[in-house]
């Protein structure tokens, strides 16, 4: 792939931020938008957010940006409007918090079985799938067809297990537990670890309390 076409993962990042703003903006009655708008709304420089939408030519006119047609343009560019087969694995209150979350399947992501290794969950029934047991998933990935494993289990069992799920073949893996794995160039891995934004919170709650008591951040 030629550099120039590539896109880093830190502006890819804001991507996910554009779309769900713009549907704000649907929802809203908003038709046209521009970047100048998006800027003050969104925190991010008019000539970053030009930058950005030239990867997809996204050229605004005088008028600003078409929000509906930019919306389809960014959501083409993220891969959106197709489905993607999801395994959940790890069926506690995270996993089960997955299952439940509807908005995960309006943009075509589908949890079509979750996984756990635990003898008192295995069998039992959530949503409209039964807790099958972790053994059971090589087989499982033979008669489906599936894109991403979700991740939601201890740290210390995560690293066996997304090994294990990219020797059956699967090729996207969405990493909620605290760990850093290796994984082969042709594998794509998201990390979220939900104690991150916690602690960032904290730097920021503490400099904010630091400034007010007119001391000086200690770093």
């Amino acid at each position: 792939m030629n550099c120039k076409s590539r896109s880093s993962n830190t502006t890819i990042r804001r991507f996910p931020r554009y779309y769900r703003h713009l549907i704000s903006l649907q929802k809203r009655g908003v038709y046209s938008v521009s970047s100048k708008d998006l800027s003050e709304q969104m925190g991010i420089t008019p000539s970053q957010i030009r930058k950005d939408f030239a990867h997809f030519g996204g050229d605004g006119l005088h008028s600003g940006y078409e929000v509906g047609i930019l919306k389809n343009k960014i959501a083409n560019f993220l891969g959106l409007g197709k489905t993607y087969n999801m395994v959940i694995i790890g069926a506690g209150s995270l996993g089960r918090a997955l299952m439940f979350n509807k908005s995960f399947e309006e943009e075509g992501f589908q949890v079509i079985g979750i996984f756990d290794t635990d003898a008192d969950v295995i069998g039992e029934k959530i949503e409209a799938f039964k807790v099958e047991h972790l053994n059971c998933l090589s087989q499982f990935v033979k008669h489906q067809n599936i894109d991403i494993a979700v991740i939601a289990v201890p740290n210390i069992e995560a690293i066996e297990i997304i090994h294990k799920v990219i020797s059956f073949g699967i090729k996207g893996i969405w990493n909620f537990s605290p760990v850093e794995v290796r994984v082969p160039n042709d594998v794509a891995i998201e990390n979220t670890c939900l104690g991150d934004s916690l602690m960032i919170l904290g730097y920021h709650l503490k400099k904010d309390r630091t400034q007010q008591s007119g001391k000086s951040p200690k770093v």
